[in-house]
Order: structure tokens, then sequence, then C-alpha cells
């Protein structure tokens, strides 16, 4: 099994090598947005990365399923949430040996562009999906082993960078097609029933290991927790999410009553339960026994409930493009959930979003450029220890090098470093967030998604909370303008600046308890500044830590304070509304309406 285990894990891997080879967008080829699942006959996942979506694909189709088929879809609303927004192209190939199903591979892309109404289709104002893009119900792509050619041709016709789709898109099926080669390479090595066998004990050990988590660190006394994301880009906001969190004997019960209505933008994501669960074992194995393999092995031992109507629920047409801020949020909301059962073993905030950056217009050559790129903030403060700095929430991404987007895109990178202090003073420092600052070399026009810049990511047991993120844009005239964290279609002219700041995550533990040796490491290294190591009680004298004046700081400082709590959010959000408003001068989100 341990052999079978290990050689499905590297066919995993491969997948990814030959997309990423294949590929011609940076979002997938640089930055690694794709995420790969090898499954079973059932659908169900036995190696993979936050996936888990099959289940979903294969309730909603009720076609046929024939050897060298290959299914192509992008829409929520006809996958059950399998996917979650039009950009994500998810290719579904069954595996076949003898003329039997033995397997699934999948996997899904974030295309750079599917159409719609704005260049890279995440349209702030966008009200129905309608408006998002091209919309590929699930599809036969290749019939028996034959492309569906004019079908192809029809979809691309509707996108702006047809070319970097189709060559994504084939990059995607190459990828499903090597997994298909290894399945089959290790039913005819071992043979077909002891494959099956193999897989079955691997989707039972999880089983065994997560109920055991699931006992240990959830508790039946119901729990509670709320974030919010900050606005909806249409003014409206802040909007809560709340889920409560208990145990039924052997099943954890995830229950989000009580979250908002959905919105009337584009913010909402249509949160399919097995995705939730796989982000729940995830979470829980990260943090509690990273030995356990993730696959779906532990799904009848978690229970989602999500009210249909909801901000992670909306209904048809509602629009869903820009699901990404929830989508972070969600992390942040498992955290608080599991923390209050074991606070010392929680994380503070800081899985918070995924920062959108669209650059687009024509270049010196009056050739179409269009940038995509996923920004970074910082991760969370922790039991472990400190929370990295200027890290993605999908642990698989990297950065898009700054050489490649200056190559291929007009314009240049002036500053790429991680904001001195933005992360929230603790025992565990929280992450920094970036700075990227972007000279526009061209006219054109960007579009910004992001959120925290309202609410911060919050400190946990004595942990300060993070830094929100900020966007500003100074114009080649000098003139400088605060922009919205969600906005579409800014115009911007050759020589513009954009200062991209992201967020700073919430810091774990007393700041006063920190060694003053590694503030002042901090400090040499450009993560705290000398005023920032205040916060953490700690006095430097020049090159070193006045030991005595740090002494006398920290118990002045113990005696002022009022009591440590488990979490702390920087404030009400009246006192956040205001205090935001006096720093950036935007107007701030009004309580939403509904009918």
């Amino acid at each position: 099994m341990d052999i079978i285990e290990n050689a499905l894990a590297n066919a995993r891997s491969e997948m990814d090598a030959v997309l990423f080879r294949t590929a011609m967008s940076p979002g997938i080829r640089e930055q690694g947005d794709a995420f790969p699942i090898i499954a079973g006959g059932d659908g169900r996942m036995l190696v993979g990365q936050f996936g888990s979506f099959i289940a979903g694909f294969l309730q909603a189709y009720d076609g046929t399923v024939e050897e060298g088929d290959v299914f192509l879809t992008n829409d929520p609303y006809m996958c059950n949430g399998a996917v979650s927004h039009l950009p994500d192209w998810l290719v579904l190939l069954p595996i076949f040996k003898d003329g039997r199903l033995i397997n699934y591979a999948a996997m899904f892309g974030h295309m750079t562009d599917v159409g719609g109404k704005v260049p890279g289709s995440l349209p702030t104002d966008a009200r129905t999906i309608w408006e998002e893009g091209v919309r590929i119900p699930p599809v036969k792509l290749y019939r028996a082993g034959k492309l569906n050619s004019d079908m192809l041709d029809v979809i691309l016709h509707n996108v702006r960078v047809p070319r970097w789709n189709r060559s994504d898109l084939n990059a995607l099926v190459a990828a499903c097609r090597s997994a298909g080669r290894r399945c089959v390479e290790l039913a005819s090595r071992f043979g077909d029933d002891e494959f099956h066998s193999a897989q079955q004990l691997m989707l039972e050990r999880t089983r065994r290991a997560m109920k055991e988590v699931i006992q240990r660190v959830v508790s039946e006394q119901r729990q509670t927790f709320e974030d919010y994301i900050c606005d909806d880009g249409a003014g409206h906001g802040p909007y809560t999410l709340r889920c409560a969190l208990w145990r039924e004997g052997e099943k954890a019960i995830f229950d989000f009553a009580g979250t908002d209505p959905q919105a009337p933008s584009s913010v909402n994501f249509y949160l399919n339960e097995e995705m939730f669960k796989i982000f729940f074992g995830a979470l829980t194995i990260s943090l509690f026994d990273p030995a356990i393999l993730l696959n779906d092995g532990f799904y009848d031992l978690v229970e989602v409930r999500v009210p249909s109507g909801s901000i992670l629920k909306p209904t048809f047409p509602a629009a869903v493009s820009c699901r990404t801020h929830l989508l972070g949020r969600i992390f942040d909301i498992m955290g608080g959930l599991l923390g209050q059962g074991s606070p010392q073993a929680m994380n503070a905030a800081g899985f918070s979003d995924s920062p959108h950056l669209m650059y687009s217009g024509y270049d010196a050559d009056g050739k179409w450029f269009q940038l995509f790129q996923i920004g970074f903030g910082g991760i969370p403060g922790r039991p472990a220890g400190d929370g990295p700095d200027g890290h993605s929430l999908w642990p698989g991404f990297t950065n898009v090098p700054n050489e490649f987007v200056e190559a291929y895109f007009p314009l240049r990178i002036e500053t790429y470093e991680t904001i001195s202090d933005s992360g929230g003073a603790g025992l565990h420092r929280g992450g920094n967030g970036l700075r990227v600052t972007y000279c526009l070399l061209s006219d054109g026009e960007i579009s910004i998604h992001d959120d925290r810049w309202l609410t911060y990511p919050w400190g946990v047991n004595g942990g300060e909370p993070g830094q929100r993120s900020r966007k500003e844009l100074v114009r080649v005239d000098g003139s400088r303008q605060i922009l919205p964290s969600k906005c579409d279609r800014v115009q911007v002219k050759s020589g513009d600046l954009l200062f991209f700041d992201t967020w700073g995550a919430g810091g774990w533990g007393d700041p006063l308890q920190r060694d003053p040796a590694k503030v002042l490491l901090d400090v040499r290294r450009g993560l705290v500044s000398v005023q920032g190591a205040r916060r953490y009680g700690v006095v430097l004298d020049t090159a070193a830590v006045d030991l005595a004046a740090t002494t006398a700081l920290r118990t002045e400082m113990a005696a002022s304070r009022p009591p440590i709590g488990l979490f702390n959010r920087g404030g009400t959000l009246a006192e956040l509304k205001a205090r935001c408003q006096a720093e950036t001068g935007l107007p701030v989100p009004v309580t939403p309406v509904w009918n």
C-alpha cells in the first residue's frame, strides 16, 4: 500500500510538472494557479491539493462516461460548485483499463480571461453571472478520443487571449493523461484487485486518523465564531460570516446559519460542501498531524450546512467572479472555531485573502497585453512560531518572478519588499505583508481585487492584529489617489506608480513574552522597525537591547493594558470604520439592505 500511495503522490506531482512546463499564461505557468486530483472510480480523491471536486461534477452530470472521453466545465451552478467561478476551467478524465473504469484524473486552472465585461473576467460590479464571461456547461471536450474542435472554437472566440486559453487547456488535458498512464501502469504492475484494495485502505486509514483528530479537537459543546469581508465593491458591507461547530458522536457539524444573504455584486462564493470538507481536513491535518495523507476518506465524519440564498450559497444567476475574498476568509473562520476548543493550538488570522491585480491595454507596438497576478500577504502567527512573511494563502503557489513580468509586460517593478511592522506583534510574530511598486509603462487600465482594508486580521492569545491592506496610485503628474480595494477600469498613464500593499497577519501570544534577542534580529532584518520594537516592550540602544529600559517598559505596559483576551480584532466595527475613513479618506461601506 505504501508503494502504491507514494506512486500516486508522484503521479500527482507529475501532473503539476506537465502543466507548468506546457501552459502559457503566467498565472498557471509561473504562479501555479491549478489544482490536481487523482481519484478512485467512485470519484473520491486519493491524492490532490485542496480539491475533491469530482463528486460535485459527477452528481450534476447525467450523460454517459466512456473510454476516451474528456470533460470540461467552468459553470459553478451546473456542477454543484465543483468550481466556484468562470475563470476556473475544470478538466475531468475517466481512466479505463481493459474496458473498465478504474480511476479519475482531474485538474482545474485559472484562465487569464474568459470574456465578460472587463479584462480578466472578474467584474466587481457584475450583478449576474451572464456578465462574467463564457459559461461552459459540463460537456465532452473529447468524445471517444476525438476533439470537439467546433465547440472549442466557439468557446475561444469569446475570450480575449485565446492562444493562452487553448495552450492552458491543452496543458490541463495533458496533465490528466499523464496521471491516467501512471494509474494503468500501477494496476498492470500490482493487479487490478490489489490496486483497488490499496486505494480503499488509503481512504480507510485517513478516516481512522481523522476520527481521532475530530474526537480530540471538536467539542460536543456548540462553539460559534464570526468574521467579515469588508465590502462588496458596491458600497455595502461588512458582510458577516457566522459558523457554529460541534460534534455529535463521531461527526463534526459545521452550520453557517446566521451568515448574511447573498450580495448584489460578484463577491458571492458558491461553497461546495465537499470542498469545505477538504479545507477542514487540510487545516486540521496541518495543525495536528501532518503525517496523515489528505484524501476523501473522512467525509462521512463531517456535515456541512450552508443556507441557500446566503453569500456562501447564492441562487442562480447571482454573480460569483470575485469570490476569492470569501474563499480566503473561510480559513480564518475555521481557525477561530477550532481554536476555541484548543486555544494553545490555534492560529491567528491571516489566511484572509488572495489579492488580484489586472493590467491591460496596448503596448508601444500596438499589441494587446493582459496581466493577471496574485499578490501575497502575511501568514498568521502560530503555536509553533512566527508566520512567514509575504506568502500565498495556497501552499503550492509561488510568485511570478519580477524578471518574467518585466520581460513580457510593459511595467517595471520598482520595489518588492516586506512591510516593516505590518505583522501583528506577539510571542510569535504575524507575517508581514508585501509592498510591490509597479511603474506602469503603457497607457491602459487596471483592476484591483482585495479585502482586509477595513477589518484587521485578528491576533490571538494576546497577540495584536496585523496591518490592513492599502492601494495607492501616484500619477505621473504627482497627484496621489487612494484606491478602493475593489475597483475596475481605473485608467492609467505611462509613468504612473501603483503601490500595492497587502495585509499583515495577526500575532500569537503575549508580545511582552517575546525574547528581546528575536526582536533585535527582526529589526536587523528590516522586519520590525526600532520604534516597532516598543510594541514588544523592547528598547534598543543603537545595535543592542537596553535590558534595563526593556524591563522597565515591559513592567509599565503590563500594568496599564487591559486583560488579555482570546481574540484581538483591533476594535469594534464602528471604531474600525471611523479609523479607516480618517486614514484613507475612502467612504466606508454601509450595511446592505436585503429584500
